[in-house]
């Protein structure tokens, strides 16, 4: 048996579930950053006398962050390794979460939420190949959904912790709102704390020992490591340390590239616009205001949450391709019955958000998916930071386009140009979307493909 075998076979034991919450931190991290702010700001606009201007860049200056730490800290997570970067990177948002407490003017407070940005960028492509590069085949599209899971209980959590904290004390707490994502962090950082490097990393980069180690530390309990074969081929052909990130301009992996890049943006689109803006778009049905409108926010946010559950089953059982194509489809029906009839009432209007919020469940676990498992373990962080990059284009327009097309065009045409962006998600996913049930991670992401092929030097442990 080789690593590769190793790993994909092995028992769900104890160790991956403790990886997969130390992982799906950063998620729930995320959620709660990016939630949070929504209520914050108003007591910032009041502390600051914050321009238009000023306010648009508070709310986005995370998503510039979280764009340009995908691109840039991807590639760099396949360079230096998966665990330095999975440690460094909630130290910066720990960080930059106290930072935001002591900010004293509006363009303080962007710069500090620009930093977290950042590392919540580089958090997706770490702890995305960091954990498909250790879970089993069986498990692997389930528990990387799983990760969407926390992403949605962050959010409801800060949209639970600000309604109270304004009801308590009103806008001025918003300094202990931005902060109390210091907590999280901290309680996340300890999760970590010696989580084994990938031993597909390590191989990739010549390190066999050091992969050696890593087997033992992780799964010794269950596998006779000394009989693990590791084929050093692979390492010995290619410069240790090297991201060549032209392999993504070649088949078929540029495919692959604008599938994943192409789907997410269509779905985070309207879905980051319907999420953020929830209670404004409620209140436009007239369905609650003010700060009641934040626990609508967290009602939101369990329907969300709860689409996921389904999904999570049939990622496994029914697979990917199918779940992606019919959950699209099934989103946009919703969107274009709330298009053409904005006056419809309000159980039709509650159900079609119910709808979509739930038929997102498959699309939104995908997004971990599918970037992971696609691509080989040289370029797997590149490739997930290049499509999450994409989507927080997709995000960006959304969250800043939705306040104005609500106000020049109203309810109906703004949800019917949700429901063509997602209609053409459902296009390209039934003509792009591959099948990776079941695969190994290498059948995946077409390892074989990639890699040299000099006669094999194989150790065994």
């Amino acid at each position: 048996m080789d690593i590769h075998a190793a790993i994909d076979e092995a028992r769900f034991t104890r160790f991956h579930k403790k990886l997969v919450a130390a992982c799906v931190g950063g998620p729930i991290l995320d959620g709660y950053i990016l939630s949070i702010i929504a209520i914050a700001l108003i007591g910032i606009s009041a502390d600051f006398q914050t321009t238009p201007l000023e306010t648009s860049l508070i709310g986005a200056s995370a998503l510039v962050g979280i764009f340009l730490g995908a691109v840039f800290l991807g590639p760099l997570t396949d360079r230096i390794g998966r665990q330095l970067m999975y440690t460094i990177d909630l130290w910066v948002l720990v960080l930059g979460s106290v930072l935001q407490f002591f900010v004293q003017d509006s363009f303080q407070l962007i710069v500090a939420r620009f930093i977290m940005g950042l590392a919540i960028g580089a958090d997706y492509p770490i702890a995305n190949s960091l954990l498909a590069e250790w879970l089993p085949r069986k498990r692997r599209g389930q528990m990387l959904g799983v990760l969407q899971v926390g992403w949605f209980i962050g959010a409801a959590l800060a949209s639970l912790v600000g309604y109270f904290m304004f009801e308590l004390f009103g806008g001025e707490s918003w300094r202990w709102m931005l902060v109390s994502s210091a907590f999280l962090g901290t309680i996340v950082m300890l999760l970590r704390l010696g989580t084994p490097e990938s031993p597909r990393w390590l191989l990739h980069h010549g390190r066999v020992k050091d992969a050696k180690a890593a087997l033992r530390a992780a799964l010794a309990d269950q596998l006779s490591v000394e009989h693990v074969v590791f084929d050093s081929a692979a390492q010995q052909g290619a410069e240790a340390g090297k991201v060549n990130l032209r392999v993504l301009l070649q088949p078929p992996y540029l495919k692959r590239i604008i599938f994943c890049s192409g789907f997410y943006t269509l779905q985070v689109g309207p879905l980051f616009a319907i999420f953020t803006f929830g209670p404004t778009i409620l209140s436009a049905f007239g369905l609650g205001e003010g700060n009641a409108s934040n626990l609508g926010s967290v009602v939101i946010d369990l329907v969300f949450l709860a689409g996921c559950i389904p999904a999570l089953k049939l990622i496994e059982t029914w697979g990917r391709r199918p779940l992606i194509i019919w959950c699209f489809a099934l989103m946009a029906i919703p969107l274009f019955i709330l298009g053409f009839a904005p006056s419809a009432p309000v159980g039709v209007v509650v159900a079609c958000f119910c709808a979509y919020a739930l038929f997102s469940g498959g699309p939104s676990i995908l997004e971990w998916a599918y970037p992971s498992e696609l691509f080989p373990t040289n370029v797997r962080a590149s490739a997930v930071g290049i499509t999450t990059a994409a989507s927080r284009i997709g995000a960006a327009l959304g969250t800043f386009g939705l306040p104005f097309a609500l106000a020049a065009w109203g309810i109906g045409p703004t949800m019917l140009l949700a429901a063509v962006v997602t209609a053409a998600g459902f296009l390209l996913c039934l003509f792009m979307a591959e099948e990776t049930r079941g695969m190994t991670l290498a059948q995946a992401g077409g390892e074989a493909e990639t890699l040299p092929s000099p006669a094999p030097v194989q150790e065994t442990v």
